[in-house]
């Protein structure tokens, strides 16, 4: 799971299993394979980054 905040100052928890594609409209927004969309603060650069330190911090 990545942390990411929404919009409104909420963080949520993201299983980056999940996670279909990414884009930024401007905001960022993950779209997952439930067909669910969710606006974020970060940007697709953090997302990635969070996605990679969280693999490698599970493959340990």
């Amino acid at each position: 799971m990545i942390k990411v905040t929404r919009l409104n100052d909420e963080p949520i928890y993201i299983n980056s299993d999940l996670i279909e594609f990414i884009e930024e409209t401007p905001d960022t927004m993950i779209t997952l394979t439930t067909g669910k969309k969710v606006i974020i603060k970060e940007g697709v650069s953090d997302v990635i980054q969070s996605i990679v330190e969280y693999e490698k911090k599970i493959r340990e």
